[in-house]
């Protein structure tokens, strides 16, 4: 009789130790798509736990408990539990980031834009552009003409300069296109002219551009702003000194 009892006592106690648990799933409010990195709080008790990479949660909560929601990459949200069932939580994102733009007119991307210039100037992107002194023919390995071409003539150096010059355009447009006004203001929340000069003294280079993720991306702009609201004249050019000139 007092295993009877016991189990039953035992019964009851997972039972209300399961209802007093809330699972649920967070997602993107624009793409419905699931988002990690979650961290849910219970406002009410002060527990707190991150949700899993299929954007999964579970927390021990009971109705009438307030939970928070905070992510880096969305705004927050808190929401009330009203029962024991699956919570489906969408948050807003603070940024979009576009994968892909068609977009037409002066704000094309900067690969079309290469491949235009490069059109534009077939003479230079031919045979000549060859840079490699050796080449390998049916004869086996010998000196490239293309290559000698470039090296010797002044129209040769003239062509690799311009390439140059166009390489070094393409790389700057392709940060202007990540690193837009439209994107750092949805992150940075800056006014002019306050987000020309912070875009200005902590424009990223072409590397980190193309080859950081989304949130490594985010964060390098949010932690440049509080070095910039920390000190706002930081990186500076000093002024020119003023020269006076005697015309008399």
């Amino acid at each position: 009789m007092k295993l009877w009892l016991t189990s039953v006592f035992l019964m009851l106690c997972f039972t209300g130790f399961a209802q007093s648990t809330v699972s649920g799933i967070v997602f993107d409010k624009n793409s419905n798509a699931r988002i990690a990195r979650v961290s849910v709080t219970n406002l009410t008790s002060g527990k707190s736990v991150y949700n899993t990479f299929k954007g999964e949660f579970e927390i021990q909560a009971k109705p009438g408990d307030r939970l928070a929601f905070v992510q880096t990459e969305h705004f927050g949200d808190t929401i009330t539990v009203n029962n024991y069932e699956s919570m489906a939580v969408y948050l807003k994102p603070v940024a979009i980031q576009l994968m892909e733009v068609t977009v037409k007119g002066k704000n094309t991307t900067p690969e079309k834009q290469l491949e235009k210039t490069k059109q534009e100037y077939s003479k230079i992107y031919g045979s000549t552009a060859n840079a490699d002194l050796l080449s390998l023919g049916s004869g086996g390995v010998g000196l490239s003409i293309d290559a000698l071409y470039n090296a010797f003539s002044k129209s040769g150096r003239n062509a690799e300069k311009l390439r140059g010059i166009i390489d070094a355009e393409y790389k700057q447009k392709v940060i202007d296109y990540r690193f837009n006004k439209a994107f750092v203001q949805g992150i940075t929340h800056l006014e002019e002219p306050k987000l020309t000069d912070f875009m200005q003294k902590y424009r990223p280079g072409y590397y980190l551009v193309t080859t950081a993720g989304d949130y490594e991306f985010i964060s390098y702009i949010r932690t440049n702003l509080k070095r910039y609201l920390r000190r706002p004249r930081s990186y500076e050019v000093a002024p020119l000194p003023e020269i006076k000139l005697d015309v008399n």
